[in-house]
């Protein structure tokens, strides 16, 4: 993408444009040019998503500032949902309003959404092949790098002290050995980060980093408030419509397929997990595979990490991977529709209950934010929560290497000790040779998640046609 430097009339009556006078503070178009073009770019997980946004607004074009920046991303982070396509959405909004929030929003997730759609009927239709079979064995063992590092990458940032540490192990426990809710430990986690932060404040007195900002003035001022201030009639008019553009689709679906269809259910479904989805993709995969596989059985443990591969291969939110689930589980209990068209169904559904309230929450929340800068609770509550996703995404660690290195896997119950125990003869030695070299491209030649997913699909479909 060209990097167009701010404009000197821009930045000459930056003050005049800040938030505060209301209206486009950038050009509608070229807005839209912009977030397509880093729509193309967000591979790699929240991470690189969240880099290729501060590259392109904050380094190159300067229409935001980086305190600006990471103040709205402590917000979307707080958040359940994708914090990365929220982060856009906020700062859509920042530019061009609701109509520039919808943009950068839909936008952020569309290549994605028609990506994993085709290969998911790519899956569906040839999953079985020699080189469907042979690609997917290389993909598996490559997302256990993949999540590896993105613990290390979390933890880095967010365990800064021995309590933020033991917070993210009792989290770990919690899941892995005694099968807590996932929803419980997310709200126990933001209680003791609040808690902590009124009994021991010099837990948080690290200073934060990258909160200083160089280079020319922003466009937006870090210290500005956007022109839509908080009120009543607003709240109920941002609630009363994406209540209805959340839920009305699912009512229609309900209405036509039955309240004990799998669309349904699945619309249901996701519709509460994207109200439970903090921390990311990662952080819920677990709760995610666990409902879709042990309750509703969608699809099987295999399968699950195999979509996570492939939501990995596509630009966008990881929780993608959610639209994968409801076309599978949709292909093979389509009810009395055809099997292709009850699987598009599935996924869009879901793809829609997924990500609609992501806009609602940030339309919500976003004018009351933007005059809560430097809230101590919600900051604290914010810590609480990112140091119990390390713990949240080393449980998916865990889950993902048994299903993957080994053929069985038995769950066994000692009183509040739930584990998932592997049978060690059934171990995969192609799976543990390529977990093996997928880790040393990660972290020892650090390359790029798709390079690493492309070089470990064809080590798969190497070991199958050899063998």
């Amino acid at each position: 993408m060209t990097t167009e430097p701010p404009s000197t009339s821009a930045q000459a009556t930056n003050s005049a444009a800040a938030p505060s006078q209301g209206g486009d503070l950038i050009p509608f178009r070229q807005a839209v040019r912009v977030w397509f073009g880093i729509s193309l770019q967000t591979f790699g997980g929240p991470a690189g998503q969240i880099a290729v946004m501060q590259r392109t607004l904050v380094e190159e074009r300067r229409w935001i500032g980086q305190r600006r920046f990471n103040h709205a991303l402590s917000y979307c982070m707080l958040l359940p949902g994708p914090e990365a396509q929220q982060l856009a959405i906020y700062i859509g909004w920042l530019l061009n309003g609701t109509r520039g929030g919808l943009a950068a929003g839909t936008l952020f997730v569309l290549p994605g959404v028609l990506a994993l759609l085709a290969l998911s009927a790519i899956y569906v239709g040839w999953g079985s092949t020699t080189l469907i079979t042979g690609l997917f064995a290389g993909l598996a063992p490559a997302v256990l790098a993949i999540v590896a590092q993105a613990v290390l990458r979390v933890g880095k940032r967010s365990l800064t002290h021995p309590a933020m540490i033991a917070l993210a192990v009792a989290s770990f426990a919690a899941l892995a050995v005694f099968a807590v809710p996932f929803p419980i430990v997310i709200l126990a986690a933001a209680a003791a980060g609040w808690l902590l932060a009124r009994v021991r404040p010099h837990v948080f007195a690290a200073k934060a980093k990258g909160g200083d900002d160089d280079g020319p003035a922003p466009l937006i001022a870090d210290d500005a408030l956007h022109h839509e201030p908080p009120s009543r009639r607003r709240v109920v008019k941002v609630l009363g419509v994406g209540l209805a553009a959340w839920g009305i689709p699912l009512g229609v679906v309900a209405l036509l397929t039955g309240g004990g269809s799998v669309f349904t259910t699945q619309g249901l479904y996701f519709s509460g997990a994207a109200l439970v989805t903090f921390g990311g993709a990662y952080a819920v995969l677990a709760y995610v595979a666990q409902s879709a596989v042990q309750t509703y059985g969608w699809l099987n443990p295999g399968e699950m990490v195999r979509g996570l591969a492939l939501a990995e291969t596509t630009p966008g939110p990881l929780i993608m991977v959610v639209q994968f689930v409801a076309f599978v589980g949709a292909y093979r209990d389509p009810g009395g529709l055809n099997p292709w068209a009850a699987a598009l169904l599935g996924a869009l559904l879901t793809t829609w209950v997924t990500f609609t309230p992501c806009f609602l929450f940030i339309f919500l929340g976003a004018p009351y934010v933007e005059r809560l800068r430097g809230n101590r609770a919600i900051s604290a509550a914010l810590t609480g929560i990112t140091a119990a996703v390390v713990g949240v995404i080393a449980n998916l660690a865990v889950y993902f290497a048994v299903h993957t290195l080994f053929r069985t896997v038995h769950d066994r119950d000692w009183g509040p000790v739930h584990l998932r125990i592997p049978e060690l003869a059934t171990w995969r030695p192609t799976a543990l040779a390529i977990t093996v070299v997928a880790f040393v491209i990660i972290f020892g030649l650090r390359w790029s998640v798709l390079r690493t997913l492309g070089v470990c699909a064809m080590l798969g479909l190497a070991a199958a046609l050899i063998w």
